[in-house]
């Protein structure tokens, strides 16, 4: 009989990693999320720009095992990828700038299909006025055209937000058209909850406004007390710990969990990033 019982144990742990795959049953980081926080190359750029090899083997350390590489700072992408692989971390974003996308993007789609990643992620479109309704419809059509050739080339385009798209425009802003004027087959966001809240938006409403658009997301924290802008820029040391901000970061978290996104990179411009990594990542494992 016991033999039988546990023949049928096996038999329905069978079927569910079928039906729901291995990723249903594990456990999660946290209960504020479940996969395990990611991070963004550029949160340790001083560092990768030093010692890339010891810069990653921090990283491992601290449990990460997910990486967007916003910078091949002076290496191949051949020899990147050598390294992650020999330390059990992947690449699964790639960022580029809006002009590499346009002036080099053979070299991009190789470079990201090398270090393994699946999107290719743009964070800044270059302007000198504030944008206008002109400029938002033009960017996605641009937007447009990427991503219908980065899918075919199998990479997902994703775009990510910075502040100055939050003109209001009508009763919404000029963010709701660059999503509302891309095609969802080509054009995938990254939200960064910094460049929403700093504008004076709500992260959080943002995510279940647009839940099967965004496919990525920046975590960190706006220091207390700051009053943002449409600039899309703020003095570095405005990135705090994240949980110690002005951000609701488990409201946002709790939205999140409804929505497509995938990987959850936690990116801290300020100076002392190296010790404060540590402190968001707890918080985001006890909410404290």
């Amino acid at each position: 009989m016991r033999k039988c019982n546990n023949m049928k144990k096996s038999i329905i742990l069978w079927i569910c990693l079928q039906v729901f795959g291995p990723g249903s049953i594990a456990q999660s980081f946290s209960k504020m999320m479940k996969p395990k926080p990611a991070i963004v190359s550029y949160t340790f750029r001083n560092q990768f720009a030093k010692d890339m090899p010891g810069t990653l083997d921090y990283i491992k350390s601290l449990g990460i095992d997910n990486i967007e590489f916003s910078n091949l700072f002076g290496q191949v992408a051949e020899d990147i990828r050598v390294m992650i692989d020999r330390r059990g971390i992947r690449c699964t974003s790639f960022g580029v700038s809006y002009d590499d996308i346009i002036q080099k993007r053979s070299s991009v789609i190789e470079n990201a299909k090398k270090l393994g990643a699946s999107y290719v992620r743009v964070a800044w479109v270059p302007h000198t006025e504030p944008w206008n309704i002109e400029t938002a419809k033009k960017t996605a059509a641009v937007f447009n055209e990427i991503g219908k050739d980065l899918k075919s080339h199998g990479l997902v385009f994703a775009y990510h937000n910075h502040g100055y798209e939050f003109e209001p425009y009508q009763k919404a802003t000029l963010f709701d058209v660059l999503v509302e004027e891309t095609n969802p087959e080509y054009v995938s966001f990254e939200i960064d909850i910094l460049w929403v809240q700093h504008p004076g938006q709500d992260p959080a409403k943002l995510i279940k406004k647009y839940p099967k658009r965004f496919k990525l997301m920046h975590v960190k924290d706006l220091k207390k007390g700051i009053v943002g802008d449409l600039s899309g820029k703020t003095p570095t040391e405005n990135d705090v710990t994240v949980g110690t901000g002005q951000i609701d970061i488990k409201k946002v978290m709790k939205a999140a969990k409804r929505s497509s996104i995938e990987h959850f990179y936690i990116e801290d411009e300020n100076d002392n990033s190296w010790n404060q990594v540590p402190l968001s990542i707890a918080f985001l494992k006890n909410g404290k």
